[in-house]
């Protein structure tokens, strides 16, 4: 998740005009994704990406992030968190939410790598307010933007973290990834 140093994940009206992506950030985020076989996202962000990626790749003028992006894409189970839309297996999409904690657990407790989540603070906030989130990896961006969606938001209960590893990239943005003790 990309996050200001101030601590936002989007403007106040959703913005993400002020990520700072590179190169070298995607090859990174393309080495995190390849140990997940499952994505999950809420409803909103499930659309917008599946709006894009699943024709990303074949594309005349596709980047090699948008080739090794999209490819994953298809091949990957999305689970999505919506009340309002029902699963798709031509998509490997399935549809969550009547009760999370059973329904991510099972998830987790299967067969499967690691279960990444791409963006959606909403789905982010539900899933840390219920302590499903097990790990964070953030990308904290050298940007102070003063308002906006929070990363997080309505955490019930004290949640100790451990700092397992960090990066620091050429354009300023620092990775570190905390795993829940």
């Amino acid at each position: 998740m990309h996050v200001s140093l101030d601590g936002f994940v989007g403007g106040p009206n959703g913005e993400m005009d002020w990520i700072n992506v590179d190169d070298d950030l995607f090859q990174f985020a393309n080495e995190r994704t390849k140990a997940s076989d499952a994505a999950l996202y809420g409803r909103k962000t499930f659309e917008m990406m599946d709006a894009y990626w699943p024709t990303a790749a074949d594309q005349p003028n596709a980047s090699n992030h948008d080739i090794e992006h999209g490819n994953w894409y298809n091949e990957v189970d999305k689970i999505v968190m919506s009340r309002t839309i029902k699963s798709d297996p031509s998509k490997k999409m399935k549809v969550i939410g009547k009760d999370l904690v059973k329904e991510i657990n099972e998830i987790k407790n299967g067969n499967g790598k690691e279960i990444v989540i791409f963006g959606s603070p909403g789905a982010g906030h539900s899933l840390a307010q219920l302590g499903l989130v097990d790990e964070y990896w953030l990308f904290v961006n050298p940007i102070l933007i003063g308002k906006g969606i929070p990363m997080f938001n309505g955490q019930k209960e004290l949640t100790k973290m451990k700092l397992v590893e960090t990066h620091v990239f050429k354009s300023g943005v620092v990775c570190l990834n905390h795993q829940k003790l």
